[in-house]
């Protein structure tokens, strides 16, 4: 007998909850469980709808609950052996004074408009007046955009105290993320590199890279030093080379001096670095260098011209209270953090020279001096930069004990992975639920049930509706299938078209949409309703369970790779393949049409957003403008196709 609590009431056991729990779940009633199974099923047949609606918002209310501080974790160092930020820097101003010379010397370079190839030969030259192995490196990439031309200076340390099987690199690019030069930054690893060679406590060896332009040239130089066997573009092998690169950092400073160090994180194709080596550089840009940290160049609201960028963040129609209050103020750069992070990650494209590193398993981020008219500049940028490569220099593994997925809204606060990825997965259910359940209704359609005699069923009293039954049709994929290798047919030549050299995007933008139109309105489908319905599911039922269910793996598989793309995909085709559905009315499918083509090809008429995502796939390999050409387009002419078709 269960025993009683002093209140009177029955407690059931432990064992005895468990073999309740037994019963219920391994129960060996197969008719039972099968009762149990067909009423879930009715229930979640019934209320589907709901599913797919209440999915979908929760999902897109997920995403704009990310920027609550809430959500939040507080960024720590999960690697003991960095250490960050426990050594005596021993940049002086000595140190100072020299790289001020290099930066007289660089900026004569710029005055007499130096070629890539002069540059270059003076970089080396100046690593090897220090007794360092250097050379230069040519490279031409061909693209449909024009030839990039260029030549890089590269110089290797040894480390002199092991035999240099791992590497550090330090580099700067030629040009500037701001567009103009980056002079400082080369000179800081000029005078970085006289520097480091005086101590003997390094491990690994230190590779000094003052690569061409701002992406081209080091995506050369770590083609050659990775892919020396790559013939796809005409890169010059390099002479040396080094053992296996663990981290490295890329130095920006275009201004005159600083206030605040950025920190870029974001690689090609959506990849990031470990976050130890992130939080490794925040600390010790506080407590050695004493110099705040920002995301990006983003500052922060408690700071005077963080108020005026979140102010100019918002509407102008939006009441000035709204941003005076704290909480909007912090939801507020929280969010403008993370859509800035979505806007380098979902398209796949680098942030700066560092994101090149990562396709090679390399951490690495930017440091970014935010230009201003003080108060810090070479002493501050010299102290960081040699405890952060101490602290590199302590490594004994790679880096492997902290995140690698995750989303960073402040510089001391990140949502980890559970935090983000099921707003995107919740909207891809949704398409799945909705998927499937055009699926069950192309296998089954109501019809009248004429074997019950019209004067029976009075006499019985029984209701129009009841004299309906549920009877199987036939699934007939070779169409829906062919519409489907169409689509992507289509996609596929528009990819081969935009990749042209005679390819004029202003053109085409404004020819295709109306092409496109014409074709889903007056497509042979639209003229014709299948004979048989009872017995043969509709092309368009069909084609949507199809599109719907691809729709949410691609989403489900790429929110685990690449987020801020499975966010933006979850965005674009949510909704619009949701609301796909056919319509008798001739009116109703021209403007239906009208909206699926101008969604489909709408982001033609973004030229430079084209033309940047077509260099970036010809010359670093980035996976956007392939996507949105094979993928995208198809999946949203396959909707369009749906609500061209009659009911």
């Amino acid at each position: 007998m269960p025993s009683r609590s002093p209140s009177g009431q029955a407690q059931v056991s432990p064992n005895g909850l468990k073999d309740r729990i037994r019963q219920i779940f391994l129960s060996r009633d197969h008719a039972a469980r099968i009762r149990k199974r067909r009423r879930v099923v009715a229930v979640v047949w019934r209320y589907l709808s709901v599913l797919r609606v209440g999915f979908l918002a929760i999902g897109y209310l997920w995403l704009l609950a990310l920027p609550l501080s809430r959500l939040g974790t507080g960024t720590y160092v999960d690697e003991n052996a960095l250490q960050p930020s426990q050594i005596n820097a021993y940049w002086n101003w000595g140190d100072v004074y020299r790289a001020d010379r290099c930066l007289e010397d660089v900026g004569l370079l710029l005055d007499r408009n130096a070629s890539s190839t002069e540059r270059a030969t003076y970089f080396a030259t100046e690593f090897a007046k220090l007794g360092i192995s250097s050379s230069t490196q040519r490279y031409s990439i061909p693209t449909s955009l024009g030839t990039v031309i260029g030549t890089n200076a590269y110089a290797i340390f040894p480390a002199p105290r092991t035999s240099g099987t791992e590497a550090m690199v330090i580099s700067a690019s030629w040009k500037s993320r701001t567009g103009g030069p980056n002079l400082r930054g080369v000179s800081a690893v000029l005078s970085l590199a006289a520097f480091l060679k005086q101590y003997s406590h390094w491990s690994k060896d230190i590779i000094f890279v003052i690569s061409d332009n701002y992406l081209d040239g080091m995506h050369a130089w770590l083609s050659a030093y990775h892919e020396p066997s790559n013939t796809n573009q005409d890169v010059e092998p390099l002479s040396m080379t080094s053992g296996v690169i663990w981290t490295a950092l890329s130095i920006d400073f275009p201004g005159h001096s600083f206030s605040h160090l950025g920190v870029f994180r974001e690689g090609l194709n959506g990849r990031l670095p470990n976050q130890d080596l992130i939080n490794s550089f925040a600390a010790i840009s506080q407590h050695t260098g004493r110099v705040p940290v920002l995301l990006y160049d983003h500052y922060e609201p408690s700071e005077f011209p963080g108020r005026e960028e979140i102010r100019n963040f918002y509407p102008s129609w939006l009441p000035s209270w709204l941003w005076e209050r704290g909480s909007i103020l912090e939801y507020s750069y929280r969010a403008k953090n993370i859509l800035r992070h979505f806007s380098y990650q979902s398209r796949g494209r680098a942030s700066g020279a560092h994101g090149l590193f990562h396709q090679y398993r390399i951490d690495a981020i930017t440091l970014f001096a935010v230009p201003s008219n003080g108060p810090h500049g070479f002493h501050a940028l010299g102290r960081i930069v040699e405890s952060t490569l101490r602290t590199m220099n302590n490594l004994l593994e790679r880096l492997h004990a902290s995140f690698f997925f995750y989303i960073m809204t402040t510089p001391s606060s990140f949502l980890k992975i559970g935090c983000y990825l099921p707003s995107a997965v919740l909207v891809a259910a949704a398409l799945m639920f909705g998927g499937l359940g055009e699926w069950v209704n192309a296998g089954w359609v109501e019809v009248e049930d004429e074997d019950l005699p019209a004067e029976e069923a009075k006499a019985a009293d029984i209701t129009l509706a009841s004299r309906k039954k549920w009877v199987p049709r036939r699934r007939d994929l070779l169409d829906a299938f062919m519409v489907v290798v169409a689509s992507h047919l289509v996609g596929l030549t528009l990819f081969v078209v935009i990749t042209r050299a005679w390819f004029d995007i202003s053109k085409l933008s404004v020819i295709i949409p109306p092409v496109c139109w014409v074709t889903l309105v007056l497509a042979p489908w639209n003229f014709s309703t299948p004979d048989g319905a009872a017995r043969v599911a509709p092309l368009h039922i069909l084609l949507k369970s199809i599109n719907m269910c691809l729709a949410s793996t691609l989403i489900s598989v790429t929110s685990v790779l690449n987020f801020s793309l499975a966010a933006l995909l979850a965005v674009t085709l949510g909704v619009p393949l949701s609301l796909a559905y056919p319509s008798p009315s001739l009116p109703a499918r021209i403007v239906k049409c009208a909206l699926y083509a101008t969604l489909a090809f709408g982001w033609l008429g973004l030229c430079e957003e084209v033309k940047q995502a077509i260099w970036d796939w010809q010359v670093l390999g980035v996976w956007f403008a392939p996507l949105v050409c094979l993928i995208y387009v198809p999946f949203v002419l396959q909707a369009g196709i749906v609500s061209s078709c009659t009911s």
